[in-house]
């Protein structure tokens, strides 16, 4: 609901297309220069002054406020009076003295409080001006011509009156509360990084001339680049950086190209001992497809500064996060996927914090499922859930919008956007803007987290958990539709078809003893 009230103020603050034209040519400033200043082509500037388009993320809201800046430098003039004295607007200056600006927010909006006569036009606006009367922004002021007919109109013959008593000074102008302009900020900083999305598929479909086939393989090509983008911009004001490449422990480097380091993400590869495809039967099994599994996992624990070296437990802090060498405990649950993945080799291991948080909360009172693993060293910083948490609302809004107007290319193209982003994270020529090994097995790691917490809720409805595979992929025995709910955004679940045996709805029996 923000974003949308969002919407609709920056949209009632910007000027008509006549009025951005008088501005830019008052100013002296070309299309050119206008359209580097706020990043889009010449020929947008070119359509937003004639009316030919709407202004539009992402460079709607630097364009209101050059408009808005030069509206103060350069105001509309007022039309020539005629012979017949007509009497100011209520609230308007004396002339001669001096109007104040228009007070700015610390979120960059213009400061609104109780509706009044702006004192420039007379018309009833919200919005303040620097000590605390109403005043329109810019060059949204009604001209004195309009309002004039309609005070003459109201008031044919005026009548005389006492002079009235002054008014009392007026207070300062409130200001948003702290929360409010956190919404405020965040809801047009969302919308402006979403405009980046429809851009770059309207560019490549303009580009490819139509042709959606090769505008998404354009677009795939470019994911990285722009998914980048998309994380400096919603980086922008964040207080931690990701410059910064701190040293990483030999644990976390390649031995070569060809090798892996030595974390073990804890992938799964479960089967149901009890049962197998196999053997024929007339178990009904469906293959449930988690949506968007990489993107849900990008709200994680992540280490934010150098990795220091601890021993035992005193690396284990729900604030710091990263690589731990762990010894766990037995597995005996045949019905349930072991939460370590498919390993088999014993002995110590090095794991993700996110593994490791896992294993230790089964390891509580209230899941009882094992023993806490043994922790012999480890590697942490100090850590934040929220790193990339801006990112990933900005692409699951984005997703949503793409699947309610069943916009294939697009959705495809955010796949392709944050599964790139996390392959290509580590090691990788493909993107030498960020390189955290760790970040990646985190994400990896937490994504298979995700996926047993889905297979364990199955188990506790009554459903039998006949398998579980890399990130994405539940099959169950049962009525599931009375545990998860189907569909295509990030909380729902959809029925996976391939072409595997095991696909869609099938049947299966028990296995051989």
């Amino acid at each position: 609901m923000e974003a949308l009230l969002e919407e609709a103020r920056l949209t009632a603050r910007m000027p008509k297309p006549a009025e951005r034209l008088r501005l830019r040519q008052a100013a002296g400033l070309s299309r050119a220069q206008v359209a580097a200043a706020v990043g889009v082509g010449r020929q947008t500037v070119a359509n937003w002054e004639d009316g030919t388009t709407d202004p539009q993320p992402p460079g709607r809201f630097k364009y209101l406020r050059l408009l808005e800046g030069l509206a103060q430098i350069h105001p509309a003039a007022a039309p020539a009076q005629g012979p017949t004295e007509t009497a100011a607007p209520s609230g308007a200056p004396v002339a001669g003295s001096a109007v104040p600006e228009t007070a700015w927010g610390p979120n960059g909006l213009a400061v609104q409080g109780e509706p009044a006569p702006c004192l420039r036009c007379g018309v009833t606006t919200p919005y303040k001006a620097t000590d605390g009367r109403s005043l329109h922004p810019g060059a949204m002021c009604q001209s004195p011509a309009a309002v004039a007919p309609l005070q003459a109109a109201a008031v044919p013959v005026p009548a005389p009156v006492s002079a009235p008593s002054p008014a009392p000074s007026p207070g300062p102008a409130p200001v948003p509360s702290r929360p409010q302009r956190r919404a405020k900020s965040a809801a047009r900083a969302q919308a402006e990084t979403a405009g980046l999305i429809g851009q770059a598929v309207h560019e490549e479909l303009e580009r490819a001339q139509g042709d959606a086939d090769a505008a998404m393989k354009a677009l795939v090509k470019r994911a990285i680049p722009d998914v980048m983008r998309l994380f400096g911009e919603t980086r922008a004001t964040a207080r931690y950086t990701y410059t910064a490449y701190p040293a990483l422990p030999d644990i976390l480097t390649k031995p070569s190209k060809r090798e892996p380091d030595q974390i073990w993400e804890a992938r799964p590869n479960f089967h149901h001992p009890r049962y197998s495809l196999k053997n024929p039967g007339s178990i009904a099994v469906t293959a449930l497809d988690v949506n968007a599994a990489y993107l849900s996992a990008l709200k994680t624990w992540l280490p934010i500064g150098k990795l220091e070296h601890s021993t035992g437990m005193d690396g284990i802090d729900p604030k710091r996060s990263g690589v731990h060498l762990i010894t766990p405990s037995p597995w005996h649950h045949p019905h349930l996927p072991d939460p370590l993945g498919d390993r088999d080799q014993p002995g110590p291991v090095w794991v993700t914090n996110a593994t490791l948080r896992l294993l230790l909360r089964l390891a509580t009172p209230k899941y009882g499922l094992l023993d806490p693993p043994v922790v012999h060293e480890s590697w942490t910083s100090g850590a934040t859930e929220n790193f990339l948490d801006a990112l990933r609302k900005t692409l699951t809004a984005a997703r949503e919008t793409a699947i309610a107007e069943d916009d294939t290319i697009t959705l495809e193209y955010i796949k392709a956007m944050y599964s790139k982003f996390i392959s290509t994270m580590g090691e990788s020529i493909h993107n030498r803007e960020i390189m955290r090994p760790d970040w990646m097995h985190i994400i990896h790691s937490q994504a298979y987290a995700n996926l047993w917490g889905k297979a364990y809720k199955a188990h506790q409805a009554g459903l039998d958990v006949i398998a579980m595979m890399g990130t994405d992929e539940l099959h169950v025995a049962g009525d599931w539709r009375q545990v998860f709910p189907e569909g295509r955004g990030v909380a729902q679940m959809k029925i996976k078809h391939s072409d595997a045996k095991a696909s869609g709805e099938y049947t299966i029996g028990t296995a051989a003893r």
